[in-house]
């Protein structure tokens, strides 16, 4: 029977951030929960883009999300890797901005000034996407954006100017962030792919599908560690002439698919997950190195789901070493990562850590199966629900059998 353990080695919350702010592509490292708004106030000291509220209700942190209008009080700065990010600072040269600051000015539609950039960024929204000055419209288009100051009839009446003007001057209306493709997902979710630093794999076949894009970094730092460690009722040699059988590994991996032909240090697959009616798919690809006289491994690898704009990198260290009983071997694994995009804010080190428990567990359980010879009984996706349901119900479950051996 395999035998989990789990360790924590290292904690480092901070992650790696390429976007585009006002045009210029700027790199930078924040904690995932840190907050768009904070992270261009505090780091990058553009204070146009006011706090108000902090709760997405008042509307003075708007920004431009790939074209798009957002709250930056609300969107984690992990959820912004490879997004187009504007804020007013950003405007000053934008037509329809002139234009609009000009008709604020003449209408009085500032006082105070502290909605105003939130409001500008509302305002050009809707000056590019209503096709006439509709009143009724445009104040249900600016209800998000809240004034303490003005009583909104002057704003009402400068954004209608503006619209008025442009339609009569023969300006279409365009819908923003029409020309970036789009995925499920919020504000600025567009689909794309995952983008590391360009390392490529040795030279072989060419890549192909969704992975012919992924580079894989030659100085990968993760940005968390743990260490995790399982037992198997085989010999260490027989264990680790296993561990390098990439189609035999990839068998027992939960959701784990080859997608081409593996050789012995690289291989291109896909993890499925499904988490009740949505599936995703993570393409990446991977170097292999083997130390057969340590019988120790690396496996290092980078992908990221089309459809989310999330992208992982990763390292797994592994090594074989002799068990506690004669003809048994313990699996000493070091894994880490670095999470970006949307997918981060729900990367946790505690959470993931679980769930790689819980994976790594049952990896084990079929990579004992294939050694006695039973064919694993790996599941068709990776279900994290049903893993993080395993770890709830194992205690309960270890109870039960202590309570049955102890009758007599």
């Amino acid at each position: 029977m395999a035998v989990l353990d789990t360790a924590v080695l290292a904690r480092d919350d901070r992650m790696p951030l390429a976007l585009t702010v006002n045009g210029r592509p700027v790199r930078i490292e924040a904690e995932p929960r840190t907050h768009l708004a904070d992270l261009l106030r505090d780091t990058l000291d553009l204070t146009g883009t006011h706090l108000g509220c902090e709760h997405g209700v008042c509307g003075a942190c708007t920004v431009l999300l790939d074209g798009e209008p957002a709250r930056a009080c609300l969107t984690f700065a992990g959820a912004c890797e490879g997004a187009a990010v504007t804020t007013i600072e950003g405007l000053d040269d934008d037509v329809i901005a002139t234009e609009l600051r000009a008709a604020f000015n003449r209408e009085h539609a500032l006082q105070c000034g502290y909605c105003t950039p939130g409001m500008l960024i509302a305002a050009r929204d809707l000056v590019l996407r209503l096709p006439e000055a509709d009143e009724r419209r445009i104040r249900v288009g600016l209800a998000g954006n809240l004034c303490r100051c003005t009583g909104y009839a002057g704003i009402v009446r400068a954004v209608r100017a503006v619209i008025a003007e442009r339609r009569a001057r023969g300006i279409p209306t365009r819908t923003p962030g029409a020309d970036v493709p789009r995925g499920l997902g919020p504000v600025g979710a567009r689909t794309g792919t995952a983008t590391v630093a360009p390392t490529p794999l040795p030279a072989a076949a060419p890549a192909e599908g969704p992975a012919a894009t992924i580079v894989i970094a030659k100085d990968f730092r993760p940005a968390h560690t743990f260490a995790q460690s399982f037992d198997v009722a085989h010999p260490p040699d027989a264990v680790f002439a296993l561990l390098g059988d990439v189609e035999a590994v990839a068998a027992c991996l939960p959701g784990a698919v080859l997608t081409g032909s593996p050789r012995p240090d690289a291989v291109e697959g896909a993890l499925r997950v499904r988490i009740g009616p949505i599936a995703a798919r993570f393409a990446g690809r991977a170097r292999i190195e083997h130390d057969a006289p340590a019988r120790a491994g690396r496996i290092l690898g980078a992908g990221g789901d089309a459809g989310g704009r999330s992208a992982t990198e990763g390292e797994i260290r592994y090594r074989v070493e002799a068990g506690e009983r004669a003809g048994t071997a313990r699996v000493v694994l070091s894994v880490g990562y670095t999470l970006k995009g949307p997918l981060a804010q729900f990367g946790r080190p505690g959470l993931v850590r679980d769930l790689a428990g819980r994976l790594t567990a049952e990896f084990a359980r079929n990579l004992e199966a294939r050694l006695s010879g039973v064919a694993p009984a790996a599941p068709a996706d990776l279900h994290p629900i049903r893993l993080m349901l395993g770890l709830l119900l194992d205690p309960l479950r270890r109870r039960l059998a202590a309570w049955r051996a102890s009758r007599p």
